[in-house]
């Protein structure tokens, strides 16, 4: 005993080392870091200050080991609502600023304060009192700004009021009531008595004074007489702050009972009835009076809104300092809801997954947190024992994210397996210039890119840009490689905004001197030397001589066309190489035999002959048929399966006799072993399998705690026992088999899923040939519609300078929107499809979870789920 806890000593020493001074299985791109299931024990009083040492990490995962508890009957449920309390307050503090219009100050600055548990109750109170004070303040001047706007209004009817009692004088005089015309300023009915006139004063929003004149005139059976005038300033509404537009209107009638109709009428629209005086002296005095309240109200008000800006400007100042703090508590808090509790209610108990090579330095946060909390025992972490499958963790720069990201989003790679990231970098902007090669177009691409990564960290803090910018911004770097590598191809195609660069001088020549090719439509160029296109060949690419070929189409066409199945089928058997990786890795050697082995030798055998034949093609100008022209490799491969046995015909006789004997034997064994790799990949695993079960349960062992179903999408041994590399433990889903250790093996099931995958690899290794026949496709699209635009807009500008200004114009806008733009995201799908389907589905499992830690970073970010 005294041994084995002298030698866990030592282990837990050598763990607590410094990472920079002892040797670690680091993860990379490569594959995942290596993680492992850590238990911690923090007492009670240390817990928050535990936390936030390794929220400032960044290196740990919890578990919610109470994931049937009520999210309103955890331990720190009562801080949680405090934080979010103080949250809504920052929010309130952050509106009011806004409309205030002034810059709401970024948090970035202050990101890497460490909030104290003993600052909450002092940062709560002040919260409060601010809250408290701000709102005191907006009711102050909401009523304010409510009196103001009532002494305006009645001030305006004072003004408007001598006109209107003029007009109603006038139709009380019985003799003038036929000079008014009718209309929506005359009463609907005339009244011939001459007693007295009542009327209503009062100011209604011009949007509603339709209805309300329609309702005024049903309501009264037009026995009222209704004026109105517009108010020409904008009034401010005190409770939105938005303008206004209202009008002044006064209502004659007579009677009690209309009178009580029209002010019920009055408050349905919401209209504001003020007191008229009926006589100009009443009103002249009352308007001096409402004049002088005015100036009053709008000193007081000038102060108010002085005092309540100062205070804003002061919130201003701290608020990013709070904001940061709270949403730190708000997520210690959150996260420690996710820990068990102690029968003796002093202790925390938490689970959490963290990277094993980074164990040292989260032993050395937590000696930190112990001492700052002045805890008398230090938290434990000790490893433990499981078959969880870890999450997936790759450590990942600003230049690797974007890519990363890319394979992220077809499926997390499970823990360990090969990542197709690192290959990414380099494979997926290099197929995407094969599409949109164009020196020209690739370095207004670059020059973008390199815009947005000179200016990173400036735009970065930009809040305004939207999810597309924000989208554009966070791939700058695999925009940049996209350029960088638009413009190699450019170079490779000899293509520049669709014009050819002669840099090198052509390999071609003519015979005819130059007085005899003026007049001439047709010349013919042959190459320089002794009559082979080999001693003067172009240095890098195309040949510039070509730009002005008949045949440049079929010449272009045919080149990409094989180019895109050579660079085809080398992704593909990539692919299929980095299985055996997997497999190794995994120590699987049953799929090496049964899938590696003859998946590789099923593609090399048809498609990596037709790329030797095309190779051979190029690199030959004469044949050994009878007539010496290259035959088609394509009626070539279909008749290598159609025509078995049968003898070549003279045409299509490419290399070897005459007679093409060779060719055909050759073609021959190619068949029978792509045949034969097709029941080696069906047959054998499941019966090796079915053999192993059936010698297990002969020899009386437990039953087969798995079915041994070890395909590429099965992270495991052979014969279903977990043997994880390093200790990790690997979760062995065999696709319909559970985690349950003691399940039967069902042969059918086994073969069912293989021959699945068999037909699966097979059917597919030949469409995904023919997908990469996009490469050519898209690349073709992309010439074309350059050469279009050159010839079409900007070639006709030049037989008149006063029009190559505008044609220059439609000729870059056109180039900006249609060929960089939707060309270059067409390329982009293209490309990603490329990757996620014909590349990554020849090893890639994908089905993994990531690694997300506990940190501060995260909670900033938004990225952490509530």
């Amino acid at each position: 005993i005294s041994l084995k806890a002298q030698t866990e000593k030592l282990l837990l020493c050598a763990e607590d080392q410094p990472t920079s001074r002892r040797k670690k299985a680091m993860g990379t791109l490569w594959r995942s870091q290596e993680m492992c299931l850590a238990q911690l024990f923090i007492q009670s009083d240390a817990a928050y200050e535990t936390v936030c040492a390794l929220g400032q990490q960044g290196l740990v995962q919890f578990k919610d080991l109470n994931p049937e508890v009520n999210a309103f009957q955890r331990k720190y449920v009562n801080e949680v609502r405090r934080c979010e309390e103080m949250d809504r307050k920052l929010r309130f503090f952050e509106t009011e600023i806004t409309k205030m219009h002034m810059h709401v100050q970024d948090f970035d600055l202050v990101a890497d304060i460490v909030p104290e548990s003993s600052e909450i109750p002092t940062m709560e109170a002040e919260l409060t009192r601010l809250e408290r004070e701000l709102k005191e303040i907006n009711a102050n001047e909401e009523t304010l700004n409510r009196q103001a706007l009532e002494l305006v209004e009645l001030n305006e009817i004072l003004q408007k009021s001598g006109v209107f009692f003029e007009e109603a004088d006038r139709f009380q005089q019985g003799g003038q009531a036929q000079d008014v015309e009718p209309g929506d300023d005359a009463p609907l009915m005339m009244d011939d008595r001459t007693t007295q006139l009542n009327f209503v004063t009062g100011v209604i929003l011009r949007d509603k004074l339709p209805g309300f004149e329609r309702l005024l005139w049903r309501a009264c059976r037009g026995n009222v007489f209704l004026r109105r005038d517009p108010i020409t300033a904008a009034l401010k509404d005190p409770v939105t702050g938005e303008s206004v537009q209202k009008e002044v209107f006064i209502v004659f009638f007579q009677g009690q009972q209309l009178d009580l109709r029209v002010r019920k009428i009055c408050e349905g629209y919401n209209a504001n009835v003020y007191p008229c005086p009926a006589t100009a002296t009443e009103r002249r005095e009352l308007a001096a009076g409402v004049r002088t309240r005015i100036q009053d109200l709008e000193t007081v008000l000038n102060r108010t809104s002085e005092h309540r800006r100062q205070l804003l400007y002061t919130m201003n100042a701290q608020l990013p300092e709070w904001t940061v703090k709270v949403k730190k508590i708000k997520a210690i808090y959150h996260t420690m809801n996710k820990f068990n509790i102690d029968s003796s209610r002093k202790c925390l108990i938490a689970e959490c997954w963290c990277p094993t090579a980074r164990l040292g330095d989260i032993r050395a946060a937590l000696r930190s947190a112990t001492t700052s909390a002045d805890a008398p025992i230090e938290a434990i972490l000790n490893r433990i024992k499981t078959k969880e499958k870890p999450p997936t963790y790759h450590l990942t720069n600003k230049f690797t994210d974007g890519f990363q990201g890319l394979v992220d989003a077809y499926g997390v790679a499970s823990y360990q397996e090969v990542n197709p990231g690192c290959f990414t970098i380099i494979t997926f902007p290099f197929l995407f210039a094969v599409m949109f090669g164009d020196c020209g177009h690739g370095f207004i691409m670059a020059l973008f890119a390199y815009f947005l990564i000179r200016k990173e960290n400036m735009l970065a803090k930009w809040k305004g840009g939207g999810e597309m910018f924000n989208t554009l911004f966070g791939g700058r770097y695999i925009v940049f490689l996209m350029g960088l590598f638009s413009i190699y191809t450019g170079f490779f195609y000899n293509d520049c905004f669709s014009k050819s660069l002669n840099l090198a001088g052509s390999g071609w020549t003519t015979p005819m001197i130059p007085a005899d090719v003026e007049g001439t439509d047709t010349v013919k160029f042959k190459p320089y030397g002794n009559g082979t296109a080999f001693d003067h060949a172009y240095p890098l690419g195309i040949d510039p001589i070509w730009q002005l070929a008949q045949n440049k189409l079929i010449f272009i066409n045919s080149f990409k066309m094989k180019m895109s199945v050579i660079l085809g089928f080398f992704q593909m058997a990539f692919g299929v190489c980095l299985g055996y990786f997997n497999h190794t890795y995994f120590k699987r050697p049953l799929n090496i035999y049964t899938e590696f082995i003859p998946q590789f030798l099923f593609l090399t055998c048809i498609f990596g002959y037709l790329v030797v034949m095309i190779v051979y093609k190029w690199l030959n100008s004469t044949f050994p048929n009878i007539y010496g022209n290259p035959p088609s490799l394509l009626l070539m491969l279909i008749n290598m399966f159609l025509k078995f046995g049968s003898p070549i015909e003279d045409k299509e006789v490419l290399y070897g006799d005459s007679k093409g004997n060779a060719q055909k034997n050759f073609q021959m064994v190619l068949v029978v072993i792509a045949l034969v790799c097709v029941p080696w990949m069906l047959l054998p695993k499941p019966l090796i399998l079915r053999a192993r079960h059936k010698a297990k349960q002969q020899a009386g062992g437990l039953l087969y705690s798995r079915a041994a179903h070890d395909s590429s999408s099965s992270l495991g041994s052979d014969d279903g026992v977990l043997t994880p590399p390093e200790g990790a433990v690997h979760d062995t889903d065999d696709g319909g088999h559970g985690g349950d250790d003691h399940e039967h093996f069902e042969f059918g099931e086994v073969m069912v899923h293989q021959a699945i995958h068999t037909i699966e690899f097979c059917l597919g290794t030949i469409s995904n040939t023919a997908s990469y026949l996009r490469l050519w496709a898209l690349s073709l699209a992309h010439a074309q519609l350059s050469e279009v635009l050159w010839e079409m807009v900007l070639h006709r500008g030049f037989a008149n300078p006063a029009f190559l200004y505008m044609a220059f114009a439609v000729w870059a806008v056109l180039t900006l929107a249609v060929l960089l733009i939707m060309e270059g995201l067409s390329a982009f799908l293209h490309a990603l499809r490329l990757h996620w389907v014909e590349f990554q589905s020849k090893f890639y499992e994908g089905a993994g979870y990531k690694f997300l830690p506990f940190s501060f970073k995260r909670v900033l970010a938004g990225q952490v789920e509530e």
